[in-house]
C-alpha cells in the first residue's frame, strides 16, 4: 500500500470502531465512553500501521510499544475514573440541548469528530512505520525516548498523585499543589503533549517530517480546547483557592512556583 492508501485504511478502521462505540453509547445512554476509547484508538492505529508496513527496524517496534503503553494507561485510568459515575457533565449538557435528536447528533458531534481528530493526530505513527528510516537507532531516537519518558512521568505521575489526593476525605474542596502539581497546574496535559512530540521525533528520524502538525494540534487541544481552558473555567468557580493557585503556579510548562507576597 502507498502511504495514502494506508492512511485511508486507518481512517476506515477508526470510523468503523467509532460507529460501533456510538451504537454502544446509545444502548447504555452514555456518550462519554468515547473518552475511554481515546487512548486505545491510537494503539489500534499504531499496530495497524505496524503490521501493514514492511521492515523490522527497531524504531517501528519502539514507536508501537510506546504508543501502546501511553494509550492503554490513559484508557485504563479514564475508565477507572469514569465507569459507574454516569455520563460526563459536558455530554449531559449537549444531550439536554439536542433533546430527542441527540441520538444522531452525538454520532457526528462526538464520535465522528473525535475519530477524525484521532486519525489526524496519529500521523506520526503512520510516518514512522511507513518510512522506517535508518536501520539502527540514532541519537535523535534516543532523545525521543528520553522525552517520552519525561512526558510519561508527568502524565502518569500527575494522575496518580491526584487520585491519591482525591481519595483522602480530608482533601475535599482543597486544591492539589504538591508533587508534579507544584510546578504546573496540569502535569498530565503537559506530559501528554511531550509524549506526542516524542512520537513526532521518531517519525522525523524515519523521514516523516511532514507530520509535525500532529503534536502541534495535540498541544493546542490540550491547552486551548478540551484541556486547560475547559477545566479551569469550572475550577475557578468551584474552588476559591484555585485562583491563588493560578497566581503561583504555571498553567502548562513546569517551573518553580511564585512566592506569596
Amino acid at each position: 500500500m502507498t502511504v495514502l492508501e494506508l492512511a485511508g485504511f486507518g481512517l476506515l478502521i477508526v470510523m468503523a470502531l467509532m460507529t460501533l462505540l456510538w451504537l454502544v453509547s446509545l444502548a447504555i445512554k452514555n456518550s462519554s465512553i468515547v473518552d475511554i476509547f481515546w487512548g486505545t484508538g491510537f494503539v489500534v492505529l499504531g499496530w495497524l500501521y505496524f503490521f501493514n508496513t514492511g521492515g523490522d527496524e527497531l524504531r517501528r517496534l519502539l514507536q508501537a510499544a510506546l504508543v501502546t503503553i501511553w494509550g492503554l494507561r490513559l484508557s485504563g485510568y479514564i475508565g477507572w475514573r469514569n465507569i459507574g459515575k454516569g455520563e460526563d457533565y459536558r455530554y449531559q449538557k449537549w444531550r439536554k440541548e439536542a433533546g430527542e435528536w441527540w441520538w444522531w447528533k452525538s454520532y457526528f458531534r462526538v464520535f465522528v469528530l473525535q475519530g477524525v481528530i484521532m486519525w489526524i493526530v496519529a500521523m506520526p505513527l503512520l510516518a514512522a512505520q511507513y518510512y522506517g528510516g535508518p536501520g539502527e537507532l540514532i541519537f535523535l531516537d534516543v532523545i525521543a525516548l528520553m522525552l517520552w519518558g519525561i512526558g510519561f512521568a508527568f502524565e502518569s505521575g500527575g494522575d496518580l498523585q491526584l487520585a491519591r489526593f482525591k481519595a483522602n476525605p480530608e482533601n475535599k474542596g482543597k486544591v492539589m499543589a504538591e508533587g508534579f502539581w507544584r510546578y504546573t497546574r496540569h502535569p498530565n496535559y503537559f506530559g501528554d503533549a511531550v509524549q506526542w512530540w516524542a512520537f513526532y521525533l521518531l517519525a522525523l528520524t524515519a523521514g516523516g517530517w511532514w507530520s509535525i502538525f500532529s503534536p502541534m494540534i495535540m498541544q493546542f487541544l490540550l491547552m486551548r480546547v478540551s484541556g486547560v481552558a475547559l477545566l479551569e473555567k469550572d475550577l475557578k468557580d468551584k474552588k476559591p483557592e484555585y485562583r491563588e493557585y493560578i497566581e503561583k503556579t504555571p498553567a502548562f510548562y513546569p517551573w518553580f512556583p511564585k512566592q506569596s507576597a
